[in-house]
């Protein structure tokens, strides 16, 4: 994520070895990761969880920013000290950072507090004190400097203040969303009608009882993605696959028993599936890269990974056809393969590491070689907002497209309200429409930082101008899909990203998204 870093108010940074102890203050904040994340969530892609030893794991990492985060009540003009002990497995010697997200009406910025670096092995704290200037919203987090795919530890952070904190500025009162029954709801797809689909992603836990739940799905969405159970680690059957490399190396085996329950939902109802993903360096089993699928073992080599990649689409591909026919109606092929750093082919990725840059062309040329008639392939990406990762996308896409192994380009639109700017998301879609391909908002949902009438408001402003953005290209789009049905299901939830409230109530960002359809 490019951002723009603000020189605000560092008065002191330290770097210590852990065991040293900052001097005594008032306490305003001690994690406590024993029985949870204690309010500490993902900023991004990845996997964050506490452990047996009460630390939280920050794991399945894809940029530096992916980072464990928690919001704040700051006051503006008070100073604070913040520490905390960080390890590190997976290399020599990693630079950290504490660093600040704040808010207001005038968007969002970001503040580098106190950097450190962490040796492989040790836990080191990070300490530092800094002073808020006036916001909205104040946002810790633990982030990475360059090593943008380890995965790491934190215990014990610390916010304290040597001042006396000064009463809190009053707070607009938390929004009330009037409760409607589902079946009184106008339809989202329905309104959209006659233009694109408009469906959501739906997580496995959707299926276990929550009839209320479904017939909200059925209600408003004719198309459905799987949050994470066509992703290769609920596929790739890795026991089985080490059987049959006894006899071929390149054999590979599946199965669909996460997706089992998605798919015959959306077949028994007439509703659309969207197949999330192929290809992607995470969430894909480290053994699928290894002799024998072995992780003891070497990795394979070039000719042996093409040769279990292809096999592997065909698999899914064919047998998923075979077992619902028709339902899956376009794949990811391939997803966020492009650098946020350089904005290259990820050299990181195991796919770019065992075959080389290269893997995205065969991957799109064996999924077009084994997809059924009229199934759409795309390539699927985020921050293609910001210039430099849009021109990597593009430098990706059009020899696909002059091979015409790809059909399509599918925006995450993971933002929140200030962030990125509606100019550059505009600006980006016009580029990527210019190609001529077709178009589908994969994963959207807008992240607010109270949960105000002010911040609804504005969190329903920006669902409107995406709407009112893809109905400028309707002929080239194929769906507008929320990464989400409530917010307590969404993997933003302390953000309250999505059109529906934890009880299933629509949000003002409901009805903006039925205005820009002209309901």
């Amino acid at each position: 994520m490019k951002k723009a870093i603000s020189i605000l108010l560092i008065l002191c940074l330290m770097i210590s070895l852990a065991g040293t102890a900052l001097a005594e203050d008032t306490l305003v904040y001690e994690s406590s990761f024993a029985a949870g994340n204690d309010d500490w969530f993902a900023r991004g892609a990845q996997n964050v969880k506490n452990t047996p030893e009460a630390t939280l794991l920050t794991e399945g990492r894809t940029a530096d920013w992916n980072s464990p985060g928690r919001y704040f009540e700051l006051v503006a003009g008070n100073e604070y000290k913040v520490s905390v002990e960080i390890l590190q497995n997976d290399t020599d010697s990693a630079n950290f950072l504490i660093s600040m997200e704040r808010s207001d009406s005038a968007g969002t910025g970001w503040d580098r507090l106190v950097p450190g670096k962490v040796k492989k092995g040790e836990w080191t704290t990070l300490s530092g004190t800094f002073t808020p200037a006036e916001f909205d919203s104040y946002l810790l987090y633990v982030e990475t400097d360059g090593s943008p795919e380890i995965s790491y530890e934190i215990r014990n952070f610390r916010l304290e203040s040597p001042n006396v904190i000064p009463e809190a500025k009053a707070t607009e009162a938390p929004a009330v969303i009037e409760e409607v029954a589902a079946e009184d709801l106008p339809s989202l797809k329905d309104a959209y009608a006659g233009k694109f689909d408009f469906g959501a992603a739906i997580p496995q836990q959707a299926f276990m009882g929550n009839l209320k739940l479904l017939e909200l799905v059925k209600s408003q969405f004719n198309i459905l993605t799987p949050e994470n159970e066509l992703k290769p680690d609920s596929v790739l059957d890795v026991n089985e696959s080490r059987k049959l490399a006894q006899e071929d190396e390149t054999a590979v085996a599946v199965h669909f028993n996460a997706a089992k329950a998605l798919l015959q939902f959306a077949q028994q109802n007439g509703i659309k599936v969207h197949g999330h993903v192929l290809i992607w360096h995470s969430q894909t089993p480290e053994a699928f890269f290894h002799e024998g699928y072995d992780t003891k073992k070497p990795l394979v080599s070039r000719e042996v990974m093409l040769a279990r990649m292809e096999n592997y689409i065909r698999e899914v591909l064919t047998q998923t056809e075979e077992m619902y026919p028709g339902v899956i109606v376009s794949w990811d092929v391939v997803n966020e393969a492009i650098d946020d750093q350089s904005n290259r082919v990820r050299k990181s990725s195991r796919w770019t590491q065992v075959i080389g840059e290269d893997f995205v062309s065969y991957a799109f040329e064996y999924a077009r070689k084994y997809a059924a008639e009229g199934v759409l392939l795309y390539y699927n990406d985020y921050n293609t907002a910001y210039t430099g990762k849009l021109n990597g996308i593009i430098k990706l896409i059009t020899p696909l497209i002059e091979a015409g192994t790809i059909d399509g380009y599918g925006f995450q639109m993971h933002h929140t309200t200030g962030q990125p700017s509606n100019e550059l998301i505009i600006t980006a879609v016009e580029k990527i429409a210019a190609l001529g391909i077709k178009l589908r908002v994969s994963e959207l949902d807008i992240g607010i930082t109270k949960y105000t009438e002010t911040s609804l408001k504005a969190q329903a402003d920006k669902y409107r101008v995406m709407m009112e953005l893809m109905l400028r290209f309707a002929d080239q789009t194929e769906a507008v899909q929320v990464w989400g049905i409530t917010d307590n299901m969404s993997w933003r939830s302390q953000s309250y990203p999505l059109l529906f409230d934890k009880f299933m109530n629509p949000k003002p960002a409901f009805y903006a998204v039925l205005e820009a359809a002209g309901e």
